[in-house]
This record gives C-alpha cells, sequence and structure tokens, in this order.
C-alpha cells in the first residue's frame, strides 16, 4: 500500500519529473520502512507461559509504529504526490485540440483522508490516547495536523527548503513520541506484572479410581 505510489513517483523522477517528487518519495519510503518495523512488534507479541514484559506489549508497540511512523508520513505525502501526478506532462501527454482540464479545488480530496485519522486519534481510538494525557495527545496530533497543511502549502509554492524543514520536523516529533510510547507500554506492563502477576498453571490433577474398582 505505502510503497506502490513511491515507486510510481520514483520512476517519474527518474524521467525528469520535478524535484518536488523528492520529500514525498522519502516519506513513502519512511512509511514502508516503518510498516515493516511495525510488523516486527505485532510478530514478537506472546502472552503464554514464559513471555516477558516486552513480548506482552509488541502489538501495541507496533500500533505505535504503524500509526506515527507509518501512516503519518503517507498522509503527508499523498497531497502533493497527487498535485504532482494530476499535473505530469508524462502522464498527461497533450493530444492535438485536447482541452486542458484544470482539477481545481478537487485536487484537495486525497488531502482528506486526514479527517478520519485525526477522529481515530482525537476520538480515544489510538493507542497514543494509552499513553499520555487527553491534552498532550490533542497538542500533538493538532501539530501533526498543522505541519502536514503547512509542509502542503510549502510545496505548492515551491518552497521545498521549508517544505523539507517541515517534514523533518514532523517525523522528529513523530519518531521522539514512538521511543517515548515504546519505553512508556513496557513501564505500565511491568507495573500491571507487578501489582497482579501471572498465576502459574496448576499441575493437572490424577483421576480418582471408580467406586468398586480394585486398586493395585
Amino acid at each position: 500500500m505505502f510503497f506502490t505510489p513511491g515507486f510510481v513517483a520514483l520512476l517519474l523522477i527518474k524521467a525528469g519529473e520535478p524535484a518536488s517528487f523528492g520529500i514525498a518519495v522519502e516519506l513513502l519510503i519512511l512509511s514502508c520502512a516503518t510498516a515493516v518495523v511495525a510488523g516486527l512488534f505485532v510478530g514478537s507479541q506472546s502472552d503464554g507461559a514464559g513471555a516477558d514484559h516486552s513480548s506482552r506489549v509488541s502489538l501495541w508497540s507496533g500500533s505505535l509504529v504503524l500509526e506515527l511512523m507509518s501512516v503519518v508520513p503517507f498522509l503527508c505525502a499523498v497531497p502533493p504526490l497527487f498535485h504532482e501526478l494530476a499535473h505530469s506532462k508524462l502522464l498527461h501527454a497533450a493530444a492535438p485540440g485536447a482541452i486542458d482540464v484544470t482539477l481545481g479545488a478537487s485536487e484537495l480530496l486525497p488531502a482528506m483522508a486526514v479527517l478520519p485519522f485525526m477522529l481515530y486519534q482525537l476520538a480515544g481510538f489510538g493507542t497514543l490516547h494509552y499513553i499520555v494525557s487527553k491534552t498532550t495527545n490533542m497538542i500533538i496530533n493538532l501539530a501533526a495536523l498543522g505541519l502536514i497543511i503547512a509542509a502542503y502549502v510549502a510545496n505548492r509554492l515551491a518552497s521545498y527548503d521549508h517544505e523539507r524543514m517541515l517534514v523533518g520536523l514532523l517525523v522528529v516529533i513523530m519518531a521522539t513520541t514512538v521511543f517515548y510510547g515504546v519505553l512508556k507500554l513496557k513501564r505500565m506492563q511491568e507495573t500491571y506484572d507487578a501489582n497482579c502477576p501471572l498465576k502459574e498453571p496448576s499441575p493437572p490433577k490424577e483421576a480418582k479410581p471408580a467406586e468398586g474398582a480394585k486398586v493395585a
């Protein structure tokens, strides 16, 4: 899901499309890589006998990595990437007599994907909701939204240095939050296990001989 649009944009860069594709490709590749890392976290989840504190929160940690380091960069990359694809001279070679139709405000339709994600986060469905306070959760997500919008505006104004700075700040905030969140989840699990230790499974009881049966 993350790699396909990045691969298309990378091919267009090689073919000579504008440099504004560059940051979008970086974000999409980041999404791909962190999705793989999130899968490693999820795959190490274990609640059975012998499971340690880390393995009991691996699923939560993987969800946090996926939400903040895969989905957020993906949402940041989609609006400028769609704009460039919609205006690509390689993809839209004008035929003789063809009418150039501008998309206008409809170019913002792909950017609307950020709204249900904000609802997901601010309504308490996100993993971050269980790690930080409600106020901090709101600040982090609104900051991410503001940086996504600002980076898109900078892209449309061809201010790529500012776009790179805003995107870098967004990634740093998300990475710092993930680093803090994974460690916080582990500490929470350690505290829970200390107060509610798992009971060792009791050995199976031996079957009692039936009444009237001879006992050797």
